[in-house]
């Protein structure tokens, strides 16, 4: 796909430094060196520096609320020569934190430090990610990922003992049995299924009204992403697909994915929806999804600008899946 790169959280070619993950005098100059700066999070949430133009914000390593981040600092790269680290505030509640809205499908809320800058603020990624430049996204979506990673496998998944962080944030090592454990990805397809000049699109239970996307499913083990695609496809809809070609893929940490996009072509045209599986399946025409993307359609809204659904779907209708 000519332009497969250009999705967000991709095409940023951030130098991730991996060569300095075991050299512990490297990561330690690296860490007081008077470019590096770190990015921080919330919750899951990056600090985002507000204005005309939204961008990631970088903190030296000195500022004062670097305190009460855990000591889990994690090496993003290099950026421009200099060093970025990704960490996590800790030891701080707001006053006015509405629990209900993080994690939320949409979460608009926002979160500021008495130590931060009044122009900075913690925002939901979904919400802020095409705000953001390729490089802050892809900074963003490392960071995310990997400080999720480590909240929930902070205990050996071989002997149950606890881990601790290695390789500059990139491993835990068991304190019992020294099993090594790297950072979990999730393979997901996400499927542009079109039969002649239709698309098939689909909504789960609980998206906001009138939002539909394209079907999208985990890969099991032993299972090839074309098999994945026609299986994910049939169970949801009972439509089946032939052919299947590999698009682009999109890191998506929410938590830890990587989405595959494929394109298929249905050899069958009937739906049935497995309601376990979605809550609505239809046909679109190409004509009737510009009219959605127009934000003229009086019941189907698109799928969110940012996910790769969305991405697949504006290439498909500009013909440039080639």
């Amino acid at each position: 796909m000519r332009h497969a790169e250009t999705v967000t959280f991709g095409g940023s070619s951030l130098d991730r430094a991996g060569e300095m993950r075991l050299d512990q005098a490297a990561l330690e100059a690296a860490r007081t060196a008077g470019d590096t700066r770190a990015v921080l999070f919330w919750r899951g949430k990056p600090l985002i520096e507000a204005g005309e133009a939204a961008a990631l914000a970088r903190l030296p390593m000195d500022h004062p609320v670097l305190a009460q981040t855990s000591s889990e600092q994690i090496l993003l790269g290099r950026e421009d020569g200099a060093y970025r680290f990704a960490c996590e505030l800790t030891d701080w509640v707001p006053d006015d934190l509405d629990e209900t809205a993080l994690g939320a499908f949409l979460d608009p809320t926002e979160q500021r430090h008495p130590l931060l800058a009044k122009s900075t603020a913690f925002m939901e990624l979904r919400r802020v990610m095409t705000w953001l430049s390729p490089r802050d996204a892809e900074l963003a979506a490392t960071g995310k990922a990997i400080l999720g990673w480590h909240e929930t496998h902070k205990f050996c998944a071989r002997c149950g003992a606890p881990s601790d962080i290695a390789q500059a944030g990139w491993q835990r090592r068991c304190t019992a049995c020294n099993g090594a454990h790297f950072p979990r990805t999730d393979p997901v397809v996400i499927m542009l299924v079109t039969r002649g000049n239709s698309v098939l699109l689909g909504r789960s239970p609980g998206w906001p009204e009138g939002m539909y996307s394209l079907l999208a499913g985990f890969v099991e083990p032993g299972e090839t992403l074309e098999a994945a695609v026609r299986r994910e496809v049939f169970e949801e809809t009972q439509v089946k697909v032939g052919p299947v070609r590999y698009l682009a893929s999109q890191p998506w940490p929410f938590p830890a994915s990587l989405m595959f996009g494929c394109a298929g072509e249905a050899i069958s045209e009937e739906i049935t929806v497995d309601p376990v599986e979605i809550e609505d399946a239809l046909w679109v025409s190409r004509e009737e999804m510009m009219t959605v993307f127009a934000g003229d359609h009086p019941v189907i809204r698109p799928a969110r600008k940012g996910a790769i659904a969305h991405f697949l779907l504006e290439n498909w209708l500009a013909d440039r899946l080639d």
